[in-house]
């Protein structure tokens, strides 16, 4: 159980920490960027781990049963809208903001969905697990009022120009909140599909850890059938296809590729975690996932001084959700003590 949190924790470390790369990455446009990115972690990087490292790969896969393939990609398709959205908001409100409010919707639905495919745990154990999970959404919502106290903070120009920035944190809030919802998928789709992966890779006498890497090899392939197309629209309609010939390239490469592992190795090393948890381990663990990431980007985004300008009224309020999200991840985790 304690292998399962501290997996889980860091799991989120490193989800929190995955786009802080795209900070530094020049000469590029958006749509370069995140092409890149997605092809990247949804393709290259899982197709190579999986081949890799899962013994009777093709057998494993070429026997899943039809309806769980259906249910892990139609629940991965919609995973994928959510995340190219997540990735749409941070351009409106930034990563620590965008992170916040795109992973509370995620934590509120996708912490439940589990219980679909799981069934309810003991009274006492539900009980605090909707604790936490209530008591980290207050965390959300007090980091989302830090954002908004934020911008007034940052809007000293002229009223235009202030109408248009309220009107653009409005809309990434927006687009975050939808996001989220619809990334809830990669819960459904993880909690499908380990059961069966985990007995079929027993028989290959693979590792335990090996689980995580299986069940995001159909949640990556899925989700990013719609990225994919999306993207290659938007370079098109941006005319962005000559800004990959830029001086920057390799450096730009190079980073984007080290946000692909970590995204993608923060996603397998959960989908372990969860089944390192036991029964409500995939609503536990994606508690504690998707929190630890949000705490992260939370603090990456202050030491890369997204909050320079917010007053002590911006910081006071965003700390405060800081300490709900820890509070609600520690009674959370506690859950999975009580016998």
């Amino acid at each position: 159980m304690t292998t399962g949190i501290l997996l889980a924790i860091f799991a989120g470390l490193m989800l929190g920490l995955y786009a802080l790369p795209e900070k530094f990455t020049k000469n590029f446009k958006y749509e370069n960027t995140w092409s890149l990115f997605f092809l990247l972690t949804m393709f290259v990087v899982p197709i190579i781990a999986s081949a890799l490292l899962i013994d009777g790969f093709e057998e494993i896969f070429g026997n899943m049963p039809m309806d769980i393939w259906i249910k892990m990609g139609l629940s991965s398709f919609l995973w994928g809208i959510g995340v190219m959205l997540w990735s749409k908001a941070i351009n409106h409100i930034g990563l620590s903001l965008g992170f916040s409010i795109f992973i509370g919707t995620v934590i509120l639905v996708g912490s439940l969905l589990p219980f679909i495919v799981d069934g309810l745990p003991p009274n006492n154990v539900l009980t605090f697990i909707l604790l936490g999970i209530v008591i980290v959404l207050i965390g959300v919502i007090l980091n989302g009022k830090a954002g908004l106290i934020r911008e007034k903070n940052e809007a000293t120009q002229e009223k235009d120009v202030k109408e248009t920035r309220k009107s653009s944190m409005t809309i990434g809030i927006l687009i975050a909140v939808l996001g989220g919802l619809f990334a809830t998928g990669f819960s459904y789709a993880n909690a499908a599909g380990a059961p069966y992966l985990q007995e079929a890779l027993k028989k290959y006498h693979n590792a335990e850890w090996i689980t995580g890497v299986a069940v995001m090899f159909p949640i990556f392939i899925s989700g990013g059938i719609v990225m994919t197309a999306y993207f290659l629209w938007q370079l098109s309609a941006k005319k962005a296809w000559g800004d990959f010939k830029t001086s920057s390239f390799g450096r730009n490469f190079f980073l984007i590729l080290i946000m692909a592992i970590f995204h993608y190795a923060a996603s397998a090393l959960f989908g372990y975690a969860a089944s390192q948890l036991g029964a409500s381990g995939n609503t536990v663990g994606y508690a504690i996932f998707n929190t630890s990431a949000v705490v992260t980007a939370i603090v990456s985004g202050l030491i890369t001084k997204e909050w320079a300008k917010a007053s002590a009224k911006a910081k006071t309020t965003l700390y405060l959700g800081l300490a709900c999200m820890i509070i609600g991840i520690i009674i959370i985790a506690y859950s999975k003590s009580i016998v």
